[in-house]
């Protein structure tokens, strides 16, 4: 092989190992918000390196059942990310159980690295009483869905899963529930809910855990 055709060989390689070494993130929103709600965490993580998509899941105000929005995310990944390349996953709030249920029920395991959720009612919230909507009851604590979620949350045991919570959340009542035995669990004292996307110390929490070797 020529010096010029092992050059444009060596080039090639850099660039598929290149390619397979770019960050690539998805995040998901809350109920009742949109991909505009994580514009701060999506410049944030830009800045420091990362290929960022952010979705807006329609509607997000928990009408819909949470398998509809799984759905809508998964055809996302699959619209914008090639199938060979993997991802990292971050879900805020009711976006949290939108990602788990599409990595543990539609597959997702299979592609994504690390996986983030942050004030996740993974155990549920007492605030989900207050509303008869599809994905709010889906919400309510010992549901039909999050108790088949938590029976199987071994499917999250290969990803690099981390769990970030406040202590003081006002939403996610207990707060506790955002903890779960398959992640590292993270508590930042935040004063409310919202500000979990919006201030540095969840996001340096965030940034942390999608640098950990996956």
């Amino acid at each position: 092989m020529g010096a010029a055709a092992m050059g444009a060989a060596a080039m090639g390689a850099a660039a598929i190992g290149a390619a397979a070494n770019t960050r690539r993130v998805v995040l998901v929103h809350g109920i009742h918000d949109s991909a505009r709600s994580m514009r701060w965490m999506k410049r944030r993580l830009e800045a420091r390196g990362w290929i960022v998509w952010a979705i807006t899941l329609t509607p997000s105000d928990g009408s819909v059942p949470f398998e509809v929005m799984a759905r809508q995310l998964d055809q996302f990944i699959a619209g914008n990310i090639p199938a060979h390349e993997k991802l990292d996953l971050v879900g805020f709030s009711m976006g949290g159980l939108v990602c788990r249920y599409y990595v543990q029920k539609l597959g997702g395991w299979k592609r994504v690295r690390r996986f983030v959720t942050i004030s996740t009612p993974n155990h549920g919230t007492i605030w989900a009483w207050l509303s008869g909507r599809a994905a709010v009851r889906q919400m309510r604590p010992g549901s039909p869905m999050l108790r088949e979620l938590n029976a199987d949350a071994a499917r999250l045991a290969p990803l690099h899963y981390t769990s970030i919570y406040t202590p003081l959340d006002l939403t996610i009542i207990p707060a506790v529930s955002s903890r779960m035995p398959a992640a590292r669990n993270l508590a930042v004292w935040i004063p409310l809910h919202p500000f979990m996307v919006m201030m540095p110390g969840p996001a340096e929490a965030v940034e942390r855990a999608l640098e950990a070797p996956p």
